[in-house]
């Protein structure tokens, strides 16, 4: 089922198909005027890029991919990691309603168990200090029976529960919690943010296999700083500091 644009909670965007959301969004954007929270939803992508310049594997109309566009000027560069903190929640408590088990494994991609559910892929403009303009692009494996290409832990919701999903019905509830998020962060509540990413996150409690340039250790996750960096404490009590892209996550 396809949600009229005109009932969804936010400006929708339709295509069948795309290279990435988030280019066409970027490209959207620098030749109209856009209204905060435009929604870019393609029933298939062609070249949808994640982290460490990965792919995405996702069969036409069988799950989510879009892309949505924020215009958080209040908001420093310097704290620019909230904006992947309400994202990830409010995607991982939408899936909340549909099975147990979900996580965020830092710095933000939503885990099933030990499996990958969704990605997120965010791209900030700065003026200034601030940010100016905001992109969010994610993929979120809805309907997908099996998965082909060499990612290593996939997993879609149709694989957890057995059961097929109107995804722009999961795309309108997500889009209502971003923007409950959103609103949140502009009134600088920021504390219960920052909980409730931290209770969430994959590997919270216990030692665990971690690889970092030095190669492999265990740790167990101390905190998260607000600029984003993981705080892993090793066997020998000592503590590890990462950014992004710094340490691998050692998979069962």
């Amino acid at each position: 089922m396809m949600l009229s644009p005109d009932l969804f909670p936010v400006p929708l965007i339709h295509i069948s198909e795309t290279n990435s959301t988030n280019s066409y969004l970027q490209t959207f954007c620098a030749k109209e005027k856009t209204e905060e929270f435009t929604t870019v939803a393609a029933d298939y992508q062609t070249s949808g890029r994640g982290q460490r310049g990965n792919s995405w594997e996702s069969e036409p109309h069988k799950n989510l991919l879009f892309s949505f566009v924020l215009f958080p000027e209040f908001l420093e560069a310097r704290r620019q990691f909230l904006i992947s903190q309400i994202v990830s929640l409010a995607i991982k408590e939408e899936l909340d309603t549909y099975t147990d088990d979900v996580s965020i494994k830092w710095p933000n991609d939503i885990y099933w168990k030990e499996k990958k559910i969704c990605g997120i892929l965010i791209e900030n403009d700065l003026i200034g200090r601030n940010i100016s303009r905001s992109i969010a692009g994610i993929g979120i494996n809805i309907n997908q029976e099996e998965f082909h290409s060499p990612a290593p832990n996939p997993v879609s919701l149709y694989q957890i529960t057995g059961k097929q999903y109107d995804i722009y019905e999961v795309l309108k509830n997500i889009m209502l919690r971003i923007q409950s998020y959103y609103n949140q962060l502009k009134k600088n509540d920021t504390l219960s943010i920052v909980a409730h990413y931290e209770k969430s996150l994959f590997r919270k409690e216990g030692m665990h296999r971690y690889k970092d340039a030095d190669g492999e250790f265990l740790a167990r996750i101390v905190c998260v700083e607000p600029e984003g960096r993981l705080i892993l404490e090793d066997e020998m009590q000592a503590k590890r500091r990462y950014m992004f892209k710094e340490v691998e996550y050692l998979l069962k």
